[in-house]
């Protein structure tokens, strides 16, 4: 059991350090040309300022573009401007997230799957972890992210630096409860392997029988 416990509190520690960051309100504050029109959503102002020949990929001083801003700002209408005018839909930022895995970590299905249809590679690796989207919105059981992230192809087996698939993190970072099963039923469904252990070779039944996540192991079946 101690095993199972030591890295989820090794993320927790992390967390704070390496969790996504959005613009704070003295960067929104500070903001001009792109990246303000991008914030408040003034599609008018991203066309006349796209046309004058504004770089569209320009970067804040966090590494953000004006695509991650209105990721961070849920501005639909900003990302399709920009996406239509040229901006790169998977540029990472400075802490190596895109819009795709912006809007999953949100729960902003819309704007996620929006992303998708514009460009943005569902399967793009990002975070400091070298994850993606999909083990992202497992971990946070994020059901409907999800959902339309599997539908639109996102690989389901990626294994990332800590040693997790979607899957295991389903199991490991969630609370066993109803939106984490459903992550789980989802991921099943569509055919995530079971059998792919963490470093220590510990599978997502093991670790949900470990805690006693009896509903989970229900829809994992014996796959030990």
């Amino acid at each position: 059991m101690f095993k199972c416990l030591l890295i989820p509190t090794f993320l927790t520690l992390a967390a704070p350090v390496l969790a996504q960051t959005a613009p704070s309100a003295a960067e929104i504050a500070a903001y001009d040309g792109l990246h303000r029109a991008a914030q408040t959503g003034n599609v008018a102002d991203l066309n006349r300022l796209a046309g004058a020949g504004a770089d569209l990929n320009a970067r804040d001083r966090r590494g953000r573009t004006a695509a991650h801003v209105a990721a961070f700002a849920s501005q639909d209408a900003a990302l399709r401007a920009l996406a239509n005018a040229g901006a790169d839909l998977n540029a990472l930022e400075g802490q190596a997230y895109d819009v795709v895995t912006i809007a999953a970590v949100a729960d902003d299905p819309d704007l996620m799957s929006l992303a998708i249809e514009l460009g943005n590679d569902p399967g793009l690796i990002t975070s400091p972890y070298d994850g993606t989207a999909l083990i992202a919105a497992a971990h946070l059981g994020h059901v409907e992210v999800v959902r339309r992230l599997i539908d639109a192809g996102a690989p389901l087996d990626h294994v990332n630096n800590l040693g997790w698939t979607a899957l295991i993190e389903a199991v490991v970072l969630g609370d066993g409860g109803r939106d984490h099963q459903a992550v789980v039923k989802l991921l099943v469904a569509a055919g995530a392997d079971q059998t792919i252990g963490d470093r220590d070779g510990v599978t997502p039944h093991q670790h949900a029988q470990d805690r006693q996540y009896l509903e989970i192991l229900s829809l994992l079946g014996d796959k030990t």
